[in-house]
């Protein structure tokens, strides 16, 4: 049976997704990169409580990034190999086991290893639930699913500046992050109750290609430029709000709250809207939108209550561009390709989140936010052309050989 055909699961009836299904794929998306969100929204207290500057702040986000960047073509290959349920799990457990010990950290030295090791399940999520949901769900739904599965990340966002920023003013932000370790494990172990077998691996495997082509390769670029703004934001907002809006440390986290509501609310709706004519150009509307949030963000400087409407307008059109991204590959991957076509757009979104903070934070460092947030929109616009090239050429290619 190949992947693109959907199956009858425990999950749901006659081929329909099932909601545990929905809302298990979506929460692997929410602990894949909780720690990145937990890392920006507890900025402020790691800063003051364990003497991390903010330079290091954005190296931590590197780190991790850099890791799931340089795994992420061999993820795509392991998550077509060994199938989306035993994925799903060892991305769960290792998302745990990368939260317990940031928790645990007394210093820089094992906040940042334990940072990398948190990259290992970012390097499979997109590939793992993509290829889930090629194997569940009905072409005609796949769009609607990637979408609440993909806003499973903002949801990781809200989780981290809301309801654990506040536990984290009450216990500690210790135990704020071994909550969400404690979490994680739970889900993991729910995971291996609910989600089918895994189909026995093909007989041979799918030619691999560590470098992109074609559309996967406009999309690794796009993904680029994107993921370096988003990460800026993500890592350096609530930090922003503290330093230099007169922001308590949980106002500051609840920053990064609305923008995982927003992102949660743009990922389904555009995701739903990216259907087959229309879908190739929304990336360069969304980053177009995107690079008007960094200049509301940037207003902030003069008009404080504007960096609420800057990171709704974050969540709404720069972090649901990586969602439709997402449904891209999906409509297009080749038989036997979702998963790697999947981990190297991926890996394009990864390297931005590993570049993006280190330039940000070396301006933060010094106090000047306002050059930081135009770096921002910079990189917005680059993604925004990058995607209405593609876009142009696609067009182009798609009318001469209709």
């Amino acid at each position: 049976m190949s992947e693109g055909t959907a199956t009858a699961s425990p999950t749901g009836r006659d081929g329909e997704p099932g909601g545990r299904l929905t809302a298990l794929l979506t929460c692997a998306m929410a602990f894949s990169m909780l720690q990145l969100f937990l890392l920006g929204a507890l900025g402020p207290r790691l800063v003051d409580e364990l003497g991390v500057s903010p330079a290091l702040l954005g190296l931590t986000t590197t780190i991790g990034f850099g890791t799931a960047a340089a795994l992420s073509p061999a993820g795509g290959r392991i998550v077509d190999r060994i199938g989306p349920r035993r994925s799903l799990v060892a991305l769960l457990l290792l998302s745990a086991a990368a939260l317990a010990l940031i928790g645990s950290a007394p210093g820089a030295g094992m906040l940042l290893g334990a940072v990398a090791l948190g990259g290992v399940p970012q390097a499979l999520a997109n590939p793992a639930t993509n290829k889930a949901v090629l194997r569940a769900v009905p072409p005609a739904r796949r769009g609607a699913v990637t979408g609440l599965k993909q806003s499973g990340v903002q949801l990781g966002a809200f989780a981290a500046g809301a309801p654990l920023a506040l536990l984290a003013a009450g216990i500690g932000w210790r135990g704020a992050v071994w909550t969400g370790a404690a979490a994680a494990l739970v889900t993991g172990l729910w995971a291996l109750r609910v989600l089918p077998a895994d189909l026995p691996p093909p007989p041979a495997e799918p030619r691999t290609d560590l470098v992109p082509r074609a559309m996967v390769a406009w999309l690794a670029a796009f993904s680029l430029f994107l993921g370096a703004g988003i990460a800026s934001v993500n890592t350096y907002l609530a930090l922003f709000g503290a330093q230099r809006l007169g922001m308590g440390p949980t106002t500051a986290g609840a920053l990064v709250a609305v923008l995982g509501a927003a992102g949660i609310a743009g990922r389904v709706g555009w995701s739903r809207a990216a259907r087959p004519g229309r879908a190739e150009w929304l990336p360069a509307g969304l980053a177009l939108g995107a690079l008007g949030a960094a200049a509301l963000l940037g207003a902030a400087l003069l008009l404080g209550p504007l960096v609420w409407a800057g990171a709704v307008a974050v969540g709404v059109f720069a972090v649901s561009a990586n969602a439709v991204s997402m449904v891209l590959v999906l409509q297009r991957a080749a038989p036997g390709r979702a998963g790697q076509d999947s981990a190297l757009v991926a890996a394009g979104f990864f390297a931005g989140f590993a570049l993006g903070p280190p330039l940000f934070g070396l301006l933060a460092q010094s106090g000047r936010y306002g050059a930081g947030w135009l770096l921002v929109a910079a990189e917005f616009a680059v993604a925004a052309a990058v995607a209405f090239l593609w876009a142009l050429r696609d067009r182009a290619r798609r009318g001469t050989t209709a």
